[in-house]
């Protein structure tokens, strides 16, 4: 009998010990290789394209390129009150918070309770001989605890906490480039109705004008009734593109409007004259596609999102495990408010905590088959993400290296057409041309011209798409503490 008690002092006695020795349970995480610089990722398609410069870097602010005050304004007011972006501050705000509470169950954890009651205690609860009858009980005390945190359960949950940080940090940057993309595509898009609705103005005049020659020369019996017929009927073919233009310069006003966080109504007026699309006519930078990974903030979100999946399964894996924490409490009980502070109310106590649910595990083994199936799913997705960034860059680059083609080939033929139009339209008011060839050739200019300002307005679109796609304006990314999945399936 005596054996077996030393026996069980040796074995408490080295309870702590064994529980010391305890380690960080999970998978360390490390980062992807393609994020680190140890993966070879494939070049942007810039081969052959004269319009970017692969070897300068994105810079930060790249509105800045267009070398618009006005867009800049607008840009500066949409980040300091665009909603969206206010909700992903919200959110980052948040997490920051989860990520403190979190931070705190690492320190000492104290606690005051004051319990006053009125009950029945009996002599041996009391350790006295007889019953103390109904009577005001006041208990109070005080604790102090520290968790050991042997298995590394909250070192991988603050691990994971600031995982979600970073996630929110780089969502919040993915909110940034949005606004900043579509208040400009917003205001291409005004300047672009603007410039269309010019050109519809000018192609307006010169039907006007060949309406009035026509009407001239019919009145001198020149010309016949049909030829004044289809003057006016290709005058009112082009009045009628007006209205549309002026209904989607008026929608790309108040989408601006809104960017900016105002009603509506309130866009700025100076901007609803604009009929200048903007445009970076130099070659545009593009850097590589490895800046390019470390620049888009959805790719960092990923990452962020994939550690903190990572940490989770160190977190689960703890629950295998017990949990020891050590703490006291000092505290007083009387039976009447005035033997509170006497010296024989008052009771302490020390010692570790220990909670552990053995034997049953089945649902530790169960969260740490979620959370290995959750970071596989978000390693699919952070690898989903790398391809899309990729795929989307080499997309954007050649639409617009091939949009930027077409503007120029349209504008070769508009001024063909219009030298056409010239001369046909002097041989005609001499009496020498046919009606039908002016018509032919002013249709001709008309379309050409609404051709290239579409073409224009595209190439201003597709811009600011691929800076949108190149995710410039906030790759300040947080330093990845470190993927591979090793050892995700059966922990450490």
């Amino acid at each position: 009998m005596k054996r077996g008690l030393l026996r069980a002092s040796a074995l408490a006695a080295g309870l702590p010990l064994a529980l010391l020795a305890g380690c960080t349970v999970g998978p360390d995480y490390r980062a992807p290789a393609v994020m680190t610089g140890k993966a070879p990722v494939p070049p942007l398609a810039t081969q052959g394209a004269a319009a970017f410069e692969a070897a300068r870097p994105l810079p930060a602010h790249w509105w800045h390129l267009y070398d618009d005050p006005r867009l800049d304004a607008l840009v500066d007011k949409a980040l300091v009150h665009n909603t969206d972006l206010r909700v992903a501050l919200a959110t980052l705000e948040q997490t920051r918070a989860q990520l403190r509470e979190i931070e705190v169950q690492r320190t000492p954890q104290t606690g005051l309770t004051v319990d006053p009651s009125y009950a029945k205690l009996s002599g041996d609860a009391r350790g006295v001989g007889q019953s103390i009858p109904t009577t005001a009980i006041y208990d109070a005390a005080a604790s102090l605890s520290y968790n050991l945190d042997l298995f590394g359960q909250l070192r991988r949950s603050v691990e994971a906490g600031r995982a979600d940080v970073g996630a929110a940090q780089a969502a919040l940057d993915l909110a940034r480039v949005n606004v900043a993309g579509q208040t400009a595509s917003a205001y291409a898009s005004v300047c672009s109705a603007g410039l269309q609705i010019a050109v519809t103005q000018r192609s307006i005049a010169v039907a006007r004008h060949a309406l009035d020659v026509t009407q001239r020369r019919f009145d001198a019996g020149i010309a016949g009734a049909n030829d004044v017929v289809r003057a006016r009927t290709l005058l009112r073919q082009t009045e009628a593109g007006l209205p549309g233009l002026d209904a989607a310069r008026q929608a790309a006003l108040f989408t601006l409007a809104t960017l900016t966080g105002d009603t509506p109504e309130a866009f700025p007026a100076a901007v609803a004259t604009c009929a200048t699309p903007p445009l970076v006519r130099q070659p545009i930078p593009v850097g590589d596609g490895a800046a390019l990974l470390a620049r888009r903030p959805d790719v960092r979100q990923a990452e962020r999102s994939l550690a903190a999946a990572v940490a989770t399964i160190g977190v689960s894996t703890a629950g295998l495990y017990p949990s020891v924490s050590l703490g006291g409490s000092f505290g007083t009980t009387a039976t009447a408010l005035g033997h509170v502070a006497q010296s024989r109310a008052f009771h302490w106590s020390v010692g570790p905590l220990i909670t552990w649910h053995v034997p049953n595990l089945s649902a530790a083994r169960a969260q740490i088959a979620g959370s290995n199936a959750a970071a596989r799913g978000a390693l699919a997705r952070f690898d989903g993400t790398v391809l899309t960034a990729l795929r989307e860059s080499d997309t954007a680059l050649v639409r617009l290296a091939r949009q930027m083609d077409n503007e120029r080939a349209l504008g070769a033929a508009r001024d063909d057409a219009a030298t056409a139009q010239r001369n046909v339209e002097r041989l005609y008011a001499g009496g020498v041309g046919e009606f039908l060839d002016t018509l032919d050739a002013e249709r001709t200019l008309i379309q050409s011209e609404n051709s290239l300002a579409q073409a224009t307005a595209q190439v201003s679109q597709d811009q600011v798409s691929l800076f949108m796609t190149l995710g410039g304006g906030w790759e300040e990314a947080p330093a990845v503490e470190g993927i591979a999945l090793d050892g995700v399936e059966q922990g450490k």
